[in-house]
Order: C-alpha cells, then structure tokens, then sequence
C-alpha cells in the first residue's frame, strides 16, 4: 500500500532540491535538523523579523512618522515666531523625520520646487508658475529700521510718514538676493511717490540692520526683523500706511506630497492661518 507523505515533508523536500542541500536528517524514530538546516533556520527567522519590521517602517512612513522632509526658506524665516514655533512642535512630534533646511531667497526656491528637490516652500509673495500653489500664512507689517539718536526717533510712538523717508539715505535689499522684499519695498516707496536714496546694499538681513546700526542709512524691513536684537537699532511703524509682506507656504500641485511634508503642512496651517 502506498501511503502520500505530509504536504509539509513534502514542501521541505522540494526546497531541498532548490537549494540543493540537505536540511532535515530523517530516522525512523525522529527527524533532526542538519548544519545546513540549523543555518536556513537561522536565516529565515532574520528574514521574517526584517519583513516585519519593513512592514511597521512603511505604516509609519505612511502616517508621516518617518522619512525625509526637504524645506526651501528665506534668510528671514528663522525670525518669524510662528513659524519656528511650529517646526519645533514638529520636530518634537516626529523626531525621526530626517528635515532638511535649505536657504534660498524666494525666486531661488522655485526650480527646485517644480523638480522635486525641495518639498515645501517658506517665502514672500511672488509671480508663480501654473504647477506651484500657495497657502497665505500670514501678514507681517512694514517698519523702519533706524539707528540711535536719528531725527525719525521722534516718531518713535506715533508712527512715521512715508513721505519723509525721502530726506534720507536708504540701506536696500540687493536686487539679486532679497528678491521678494526689494520688490515689495520698491513698490510700496513707489506707490507713495517715494523715490528712495540708496546708499548702501545689502544680501542678508543681519548686514542692513548692521549697516543701519553703523549709521549708513535707514532701512525698510518687516516686522520679523526686529527679533534681531541689535545694538543701535531702533523700530518704527508707518502712521499712513497699511501694507504689509505676506508670507507663503509654497508647494507643486503636479507632485504628491510626502507624508512627512503633509503633516508638517497642516501643523503650520493649524498654528498660524487657524
């Protein structure tokens, strides 16, 4: 009589002739593993842990716990309160979310956004190309930057009139580097009937307010700028102006979004915008 054997023993035979090694020594009283076996055994069991833990590791990434997260920002980002209030909560959150900074003026985080190089955009208002939408974060107020002792002090608690501006010196935003605000600057001095006096030049932030410490010239900047605690410098608001710089989370419709840059997305959304 011809009896089958087990599917298992089975199984286990024809995965020795794939492998082409023995992995079970067979008695009639009991079977035991080889070397061989006693390795496969080993190795499966590795294998098995590392499927699971691939498998916890893509439901994470899938809920944005882990992963990569690439970020452009402009040079005053860092002096925006709510925005750096919200990247803390989001690296408190997410500490195993790889975040990758990278500073650029706003004309400059716009390549890298359509190629996928950077996910999410911090920047000011600017023309955008048809694949690139924003999320206004918020509004932050023009001021004037002077430094101790300058005649415009006065107006220190009243707030100052544009026009006035025009009796002095100005330190400017390059043209090549603050793009964004030496748009919005010379737009708004424009609009006024301003025409500015240009004195110095400056990329960064921390140079103009230096230059105005040094007594180089008054500046127009936003209000984040006044976080820079700089020795000198004195803030003064407009009294017949309203206009104000406004910030943008930019990002490319035409790519999916990482997980890890949606969460962060909607903290910044629910903190700031409400």
């Amino acid at each position: 009589m011809h009896i089958s054997q087990p599917p298992l023993s089975q199984q286990i035979q024809s995965l020795e002739e794939q492998i082409n090694a023995k992995l079970l020594e067979r008695n009639n009283r009991n079977v035991s593993l080889t070397p061989a076996g006693n390795m496969f055994l080993k190795e499966a069991y590795q294998i098995l842990a590392q499927v699971d833990a691939a498998a916890t590791k893509a439901a994470r990434m899938e809920k944005g716990e882990l992963g990569e997260l690439s970020i452009g920002f402009t040079s005053t980002t860092p002096f925006m309160n709510k925005v750096t209030m919200s990247l803390r909560q989001y690296r408190e959150s997410y500490p195993e979310v790889a975040i990758h900074m990278h500073q650029m003026n706003t004309k400059q985080q716009l390549a890298p956004l359509l190629t996928g190089r950077i996910d999410i955009g911090i920047m000011r208002n600017t023309e955008l190309p048809e694949q690139l939408n924003y999320q206004l974060l918020f509004k932050e107020p023009f001021m004037v930057a002077v430094y101790e002792g300058h005649p415009l002090l006065k107006y220190e608690k009243t707030g100052v009139d544009i026009h006035l501006l025009a009796e002095y010196p100005l330190v400017f935003f390059e043209r090549e580097v603050g793009t964004a605000l030496y748009d919005e600057i010379h737009n708004l001095l424009t609009s006024a009937g301003v025409t500015p006096k240009i004195s110095q030049e400056a990329g960064e932030a921390m140079t103009i307010l230096g230059l105005v410490s040094a007594g180089m010239g008054i500046s127009i900047i936003t209000e984040s700028f006044t976080r820079m605690k700089i020795d000198g410098v004195k803030y003064i608001r407009f009294s017949n102006i309203e206009a104000a710089s406004e910030v943008w989370l930019v990002y490319n419709t035409r790519r999916a979004l990482p997980a890890a840059a949606k969460k962060l997305t909607e903290l910044l959304i629910e903190n700031i915008v409400g």
